[in-house]
C-alpha cells in the first residue's frame, strides 16, 4: 500500500477521456506503440508499452483514460505527451481503463 495523498494532491492530476485515432508499432521495438489521441480540443501522442497485450489496430477507436499533465519524455526517439492508464494483475495481464458509457472526448475525470 502507498502513502495517502490529500484531495488537493489528487486534483493536480489532469485525467481525461481520449479517443485513440491512430496507433502504430514503434519501429525496431518489441513492446512500444505510438498512439495519437483526440481530446476534443487538441490531439496528443503517447508512447505505451502495450504491444504484448494489444495490436495497434485493436486500439484505434477506443476511448480510454489518460493523464495529460505528466511531464513529457522521449521514448525511442518519440515524445510522449500524455499517459494511457491501465490495470495490471499479478500474472502480468493488462487491461486499459475505459469509460463504461460513451462520453465526449476531453471529459475530465475527478
Amino acid at each position: 500500500m502507498t502513502d495517502e495523498i490529500t484531495f488537493a494532491d489528487f486534483e493536480k492530476n489532469d485525467l481525461r477521456i481520449g479517443k485513440i485515432v491512430e496507433a502504430i508499432q514503434v519501429p525496431e521495438s518489441k513492446k512500444l506503440i505510438k498512439i495519437v489521441v483526440d481530446f476534443g480540443s487538441e490531439k496528443r501522442q503517447a508512447v505505451a508499452g502495450l504491444l504484448k497485450h494489444y495490436k495497434p489496430e485493436e486500439l484505434v477507436g477506443k476511448k480510454c483514460v489518460f493523464l495529460l499533465n505528466l511531464q513529457r519524455r522521449m521514448l525511442a526517439g518519440i515524445e510522449s505527451q500524455c499517459m494511457i492508464l491501465a490495470a495490471e494483475d499479478a500474472a502480468g495481464n493488462i487491461s486499459l481503463l475505459q469509460p463504461e458509457k460513451d462520453i465526449v472526448e476531453g471529459s475530465k475525470i475527478g
